[in-house]
């Protein structure tokens, strides 16, 4: 499979509206996105230059070096960071200020004034105040990536009253680096994407059959064995990926100064990371190296197609729970979020069934069925993610056999409304809806390889993340809601791009903007904005209106 990355020729007629749209005096709504909660224009224009200043305090600091930087790489201008006067702040000032805060915007709200003599950006925490720049942002004129920034061309910012904040908390996307390994450098690239659309949760899937990603400085062969394999695997052209070792073998994984890098990276731009450590199964990759923690002894390999289900670590085996007490202990130093995905989805128990060890530990706990010691295994995990301040969080299957206590889920294929009624939070990501995997178009001739199933624009931008059958009183256990992007058939960074934009453009608008706001229209509108600003990010993605495909799968 080979991609070719086509630059967006956009006609005159589109040119002309994104100049109206961002434009000079007019008070045309500006095409934000996530739309605002609140957008009123105002006639006029503030006019950006070498002479402006951005004003800080101690508080808003960071987040002015950032837009400092931004700016300089957008328009072209060199922008001063100064901090605040007592006495007010001159003409020609973006003032960035956590005083005197609107009551109710909570810690990702923000205002955004902007006059033709000033800009202010007010909120009530740091990560209000980044989201405000990120709006502000998105009011400067789009340039793509292959023209000069234009620094002699008056750059100008609409005038606007912006009143903002999100509906949901959890604002997320899934990353999966095991079927396929992506370099630090090109994480970084997407949580610099994340951040234009207010995505605050990465869940970094590290952990699966395929291959183990980090580093455990306890347990060296999850790096020199189970990080690799022979081939890139999925019937795949093994010219469609780089990820080659210098003796051949296929993959790659992160050190732990690799880690708090991109972790640090990511909280800089207010993105909180989620690791995912899989178990009790799609473990192949772990117990290629440790076999004995199995409960056949093996052998087992990362290599596909065979035995994908088969790594499944021995729950009759103390040492199986030492060894992932061990792991999640490198893990919990070097992620500092409250929650950790343990997986737990798609576990078979037939080796369970046929262990000895596993069949006492059945009867010694007083279980039934071999799908209970599943929820013995995650709730024996829970009490040890627990006693370190963290939370459990897994995949719908986590519930079979009983959700363990303080567990919250990840709603893939159903429960919901059972685990948020019984007093769970739930991150809702339905296959249906969420699954980044899947095609784009349903003629599979224009598009790259894809997994199966057809998740248009449109669809994912009509999704509801509150479940209709859920009762309003457990409504605020919806956390939010996340895009999956499962990477077995995108060896490619460019193939990943392409599946995620735009269509994380809408989930994005679906997680943070009012529902009552939401107008495919509107956002089609909106959307011909960001094309130029992707552009400039360097990412490649599909136009929502398939008239140009980014990437298409070639002999």
């Amino acid at each position: 499979m080979r991609f070719i990355h086509v630059k967006l020729n956009l006609s005159l007629a589109i040119l002309l509206s994104l100049l109206a749209l961002n434009g000079c005096g007019s008070a045309t709504k500006p095409s934000i996105v996530p739309l605002p909660q609140k957008l009123e224009t105002r006639s006029g224009n503030f006019h950006l230059n070498n002479e402006t200043k951005i004003a800080v305090d101690s508080t808003s600091d960071e987040t002015g070096r950032y837009l400092a930087a931004q700016l300089l790489r957008i328009a072209g201008q060199q922008v001063q960071v100064q901090q605040q006067s007592n006495n007010g702040n001159a003409k020609g000032t973006i003032v960035l200020t956590t005083k005197n805060a609107k009551a109710g915007l909570g810690p990702e709200g923000y205002e955004l004034s902007v006059t033709a003599e000033s800009v202010t950006i007010r909120a009530a925490e740091p990560a209000g105040l980044f989201y405000g720049v990120q709006s502000l942002l998105q009011l400067l004129p789009a340039q793509s990536s292959n023209a000069a920034p234009a620094v002699a061309k008056d750059p100008q910012i609409p005038c606007v009253e912006i009143e903002d904040q999100p509906r949901f908390k959890w604002r997320g996307m899934m990353l999966d680096v095991s079927r396929h390994f992506f370099t630090k450098e090109e994480v970084k690239q997407l949580l610099d994407a994340m951040v234009v659309y207010k995505l605050n949760n990465f869940h970094w899937h590290l952990v699966d059959d395929q291959g183990w990603r980090i580093e455990i400085k306890k347990y060296p062969r999850l790096t020199e064995v189970s990080a690799w394999r022979k081939g890139v695997g999925f019937s795949l052209d093994p010219k469609s990926t780089t990820s080659y070792g210098p003796d051949g073998r296929y993959g790659g994984f992160y050190t732990q100064d690799d880690i708090r890098e991109v972790v640090a990276y990511a909280k800089a731009r207010h993105i909180t990371i989620v690791p995912e450590i899989e178990m009790p199964g799609h473990s192949s990759a772990a117990l290629a190296a440790y076999p004995q923690l199995s409960c056949t002894g093996g052998p087992f390999t990362p290599d596909l197609p065979g035995g994908i289900f088969d790594g499944v670590y021995c729950a009759g085996n103390d040492e199986s729970f030492s060894f992932l007490q061990d792991v999640l202990s490198e893990v919990f130093e070097l992620f500092p979020g409250k929650y950790v995905h343990i997986g737990g989805d798609e576990v078979l128990t037939n080796n369970w069934h046929n262990c000895i060890k596993c069949q006492a530990r059945l009867k010694e706990e007083g279980l039934k069925k071999d799908i209970e010691l599943e929820s013995y295994f995650i709730r024996r995990m829970e009490k040890f993610i627990n006693s370190r301040q963290r939370t459990l969080i897994g995949w719908s299957e986590i519930r079979e056999g009983g959700l363990a206590e303080n567990a919250a889920i990840m709603d893939w294929v159903g429960g919901a409304v059972e685990a948020a009624a019984a007093g769970h939070d739930v991150v809702m990501s339905p296959l249906d809806d969420c699954y980044f995997d899947h095609y784009q178009s349903r003629d599979h001739s224009t598009e790259p390889h894809a997994i199966g199933g057809y998740l248009p624009l449109e669809q994912v931008y009509a999704f509801e993340p509150v479940p209709a059958k859920l009762p309003a009183q457990f409504q605020w256990h919806i956390l939010g809601a996340q895009a999956n992007v499962w990477a077995e058939y995108m060896p490619s960074f460019k193939h990943v791009q392409y599946m995620i934009f735009p269509r994380i453009c809408a989930l994005a608008e679906v997680v943070w903007s009012p529902k009552s706001a939401r107008n495919w229209e509107d956002f089609q509108q909106r959307m011909q904005s960001q094309y130029p600003r992707l552009d400039a990010l360097g990412i490649n993605y599909r136009h929502s209106s398939g008239v140009v495909s980014e990437a298409k799968r070639t002999p």
